[in-house]
């Protein structure tokens, strides 16, 4: 097995072959988020052939993101004891193959099974992904590498429905001949992985007697200030994402066509910011800075929108800015992570914490209804600043924690 190179040494220096790893891991990120979102576009039609409700048919997304988001933590663990290169694999050959098999679904309880099944893969790839690109990619370069990867997965999200509707309505593709292409394109995805894998390098193992290891990394107060800071900021994403478009109508009465225009720009914004957040992480240091006041930028416009009647035009502008403060945020953030990571624990780490990030999506949508529905539109978007704003506070906790515990054992990384 590959190990990585001891600490203190560039793992890896060549531009190049950088850059294949970055590609070879993003794509298979891509088609993790991709496949996540393929299911929604077809319901309508498997509403029709199986004759069940709606309600029925968001179980399939559901469950495929709850055992995600479940399993992400122990498949952390395995990937830091036996290597992330094998994980990634299986995991992504899983996904590719259930979502094939749905082509041959008889009924809809099939594909709910292949749905849970293709989340099981699903969950390999946050820890086995961020495993290797923090032991594979040279520290010039790992900024742009973690803003690549979310940069890849936000953009399966977004081709995904796309995709799904031109090859079943543009294309007059019947859904299962659409699952089947789709699902099939995991195949040579996972050959590349498999003929590239002398380049993906493994996490070295850490050393008896060092720092915490297994459960005792994930309970120390560091990783559970940063658990708490990627839930937060990931309730707050999908405040704005959910309910933006409804608040604005109730608040202001905003045109429905504007309002489409604010939500599209902000979400532009948060894709596009994250490659920016990459540059920036790979020249300066002063990372926690960086994200502190992107992150209170944000706050700020978020409370323009929500308490001040904005000109119409003005909104997409201002929801524009605010999308790229916190999208840059972002990879600054992931790099803060690996740095406070104890050695050979980055899959569990990461894993762990990244779960904070569907829970997240899981929790925000009710209580943000209810608010709307019981005539208090106004709470919406300064509920997103606070939340934004607890977040913060709990990056500077884990930040102060790592600080801690890297001067008692090696000198302290960048921020």
């Amino acid at each position: 097995m590959t190990q990585a190179t001891p600490a203190g040494e560039a793992p890896n220096e060549a531009p190049d072959r950088d850059w294949r790893i970055i590609g070879l891991i993003g794509t298979g990120h891509f088609l993790s988020h991709f496949y996540m979102l393929c299911l929604a576009p077809l319901f309508p039609i498997w509403r029709e052939e199986f004759g069940v409700s709606y309600a029925v048919l968001g179980l399939s997304v559901a469950l495929m993101s709850a055992v995600t988001a479940l399993l992400q933590t122990p498949v952390g663990f395995l990937v830091d004891r036996h290597g992330a290169r094998p994980y990634l694999v299986g995991g992504t050959l899983i996904m590719a193959l259930s979502i094939s098999a749905m082509a041959l679904a008889p009924n809809y309880w099939v594909i709910l099974g292949l749905a849970v099944l293709s989340g099981i893969g699903n969950s390999v790839i946050h820890p086995a992904d961020y495993a290797i690109l923090g032991s594979s990619i040279g520290e010039k370069r790992i900024g742009r590498a973690f803003a690549m990867h979310t940069f890849t997965g936000n953009l399966g999200f977004a081709l995904a429905p796309l995709a799904i509707g031109a090859m079943t309505q543009g294309m007059g593709l019947g859904w299962r001949a659409a699952l089947l292409t789709v699902g099939l394109l995991g195949v040579p995805v996972v050959a590349a992985i498999l003929l590239q894998s002398g380049i993906l390098k493994d996490q070295a193992r850490p050393k008896k007697g060092g720092a915490p290891i297994g459960r005792q990394v994930l309970l120390s107060r560091t990783m559970l200030m940063f658990f708490a800071f990627f839930l937060l900021s990931a309730m707050a994403g999908v405040g704005v994402q959910s309910f933006l478009i409804a608040t604005l109508d109730r608040l202001w009465s905003t045109p429905l066509a504007v309002a489409s225009i604010t939500l599209t720009a902000y979400v532009a914004g948060a894709t596009g910011g994250v490659l920016i957040g990459g540059w920036y992480a790979d020249r300066h240091s002063s990372h926690f800075t960086f994200v502190t006041g992107l992150t209170a930028l944000a706050i700020i416009l978020f409370l323009a929108m929500g308490l001040v009647p904005l000109p119409d035009p003005l909104l997409p502008v201002v929801a524009l800015a605010a999308g790229t403060a916190l999208g840059a945020s972002r990879t600054p953030r992931d790099v803060m992570v690996k740095h406070a990571a104890p050695p050979g624990q980055m899959g569990k780490v990461f894993g762990f914490i990244s779960s904070g990030l569907p829970l997240g999506g899981a929790i925000t949508p009710v209580p943000f209804g209810l608010m709307l529905d019981n005539g208090v539109p106004w709470l919406v978007l300064p509920c997103v600043a606070l939340l934004l704003l607890l977040s913060l506070l709990c990056a500077g906790t884990a930040r102060g924690g790592a600080l801690r515990a890297s001067r008692s054992t090696v000198p302290a990384p960048a921020e």
